[in-house]
């Protein structure tokens, strides 16, 4: 049996018990509703839904303690849910049981501006945050796209546009407070900026996937709001072209806050889906944080490093409404894709790889593509090694699924090959459970069983992801 079927044949039905003491303590807050359930039962993935048996939502950490205690008592699952932007199935309801809806969790409870840090709760996401901050000349900069949860960032280790500057949910993730499972809370890490006592639980619980705890409030670290920011565009005769410039500019050290690079497929499709005129080439696209004096410097160089590689038609965005269009464009790529097949679905991938290794990657990636005939499309955040890639397909359709697990399961082979990761910012979920395998072997693999175990010993903490029990 594959690890739909096998964890779906331990589905039980919710007793009767448990269904009556949650709605007795979350009364309109508790709900069978099938269309409720069916809507926690999907993320962004390609997969089907599994709607859990029952949804709360939860307003507070004692909320999601008591609601967690009761499952556990009772041997059912427990998902945590945020924004239901996930990719690799994050949050489906293998077994059933109880998903635990976080965005009701929406209070930014503490900022220490003094300190560059805010401590909010679970479902506050990243825009609200910086809404919320933007008259301290503050900001908090990991964007991975989506408006997503503090908490599912966390939890799944997000990253974005930024982190070639700012780096990941892991850096700048100082404290959480987690419910365990068995209905406990703790509290990880402080506001300081180091710790040298005990082991680091942050670290362990960033990136968990919801499988060792629900994370109920982070502690994040934030950023002063640069004085001058300019975006460039500009168009590459190939895709080798565009990587080499980027690996060029990182080498020279130059501070990038953001380098994003879009295929031809991709540049056509924000083009029809934004009413742009972006010549249908491969693209890239940055962005210069600093001082005024600075960010000209930064983008004179970069400029040259373009013209070196063949970029023609480099244009400046320093209003901020015209910087605007370029990264809306950019984030509503994943929906302007999706009309490049009308009525497919969408198998979202990604890897990551050492920098010098990046546009070999992408070139056999999109000759993969091109040779098994995909409708497909390859954006990334490349100035860290990061590229995603999109394949319409039929998911009725066994020889298009087929195809598509296949050009991803060459991708990660060939990524690994180079000493990269099977996902950059993706996750594990459902998805990719057998590359982890390939990519830290079965010793790795084990000791990571036995942290889950350690924390999850009945295994209801959103079982079915990272590793199989």
């Amino acid at each position: 049996m594959d690890q739909v079927t096998s964890i779906g044949a331990l589905r039980k039905p919710l007793p009767e018990e448990l269904r009556l003491a949650l709605a007795a303590l979350f009364e309109d807050r508790f709900s069978t509703a099938a269309a409720i359930r069916e809507h926690h039962g999907r993320d962004e993935s390609s997969y089907d839904p599994m709607p859990p048996d029952a949804v709360v939502f939860a307003q507070d950490t004692e909320e999601v303690a008591q609601a967690v205690s009761l499952c556990a008592a009772h041997g059912v699952p427990v998902i945590p849910y945020g924004t239901g932007t996930s990719l690799e199935g994050h949050v489906l309801a293998l077994r059933g049981g109880v998903t635990i809806d976080l965005s009701q969790m929406n209070r930014v409870l503490a900022v220490h501006a003094d300190d560059l840090t805010a401590t909010v709760q679970a479902g506050v996401t990243r825009k609200q945050l910086n809404q919320e901050i933007r008259d301290t000349g503050l900001f908090f900069p990991i964007d991975p796209g989506a408006d997503a949860s503090l908490g599912g960032m966390a939890a799944t280790r997000a990253s974005g546009t930024n982190a070639v500057r700012y780096g990941t949910m892991r850096e700048n993730t100082l404290a959480l407070t987690v419910v365990t499972a068995d209905g406990n809370v703790i509290k990880t890490g402080t506001r300081a900026r180091k710790s040298s006592a005990g082991y680091d639980l942050t670290r362990v619980f960033v990136g968990s996937e919801g499988t060792l705890g629900i994370i109920t409030e982070v502690t994040v670290r934030l950023y002063p709001q640069p004085e001058a920011v300019s975006a460039a565009v500009c168009s590459f005769p190939s895709t080798a072209a565009a990587v080499n410039c980027v690996i060029r500019t990182i080498q020279m050290g130059i501070p990038v806050a953001r380098v994003e690079f879009l295929d031809e497929n991709s540049v056509r499709s924000i083009n029809a889906h934004d009413s742009l005129a972006l010549p249908e080439k491969p693209l890239l696209l940055f962005e210069f944080h600093g001082s005024e004096h600075g960010v000209r410097e930064q983008a004179q160089l970069v400029q040259d490093i373009a013209a070196e590689h063949g970029a023609d038609g480099f244009e400046w965005a320093t209003r901020p409404e015209d910087r605007t269009r370029l990264w809306t464009a950019r984030h509503n790529a994943y929906f302007a894709m999706l009309q490049m097949r009308p009525g497919a679905r969408a198998i979202s991938t990604d890897c990551c790889v050492p920098i010098s290794r990046l546009a070999e990657c992408i070139l056999d990636t999109q000759a993969d593509c091109e040779k098994q005939q995909m409708v497909y499309a390859i954006i990334g955040h490349v100035g860290d090694g990061n590229f995603h890639v999109l394949m319409m397909i039929d998911p009725h359709d066994p020889v298009d699924v087929a195809k598509a697990e296949g050009v991803n399961a060459r991708m990660v082979a060939r990524a690994l090959s180079m000493d990269g990761t099977c996902t950059g910012e993706h996750g594990v979920g459902m998805h990719k459970m057998d590359f982890l395998l390939q990519e830290h072997g079965a010793p790795a693999i084990d000791m990571m069983r036995l942290l889950k175990r350690a924390f999850d010993p009945a295994n209801i903490m959103n079982p079915g992801k990272i590793v199989r029990w």
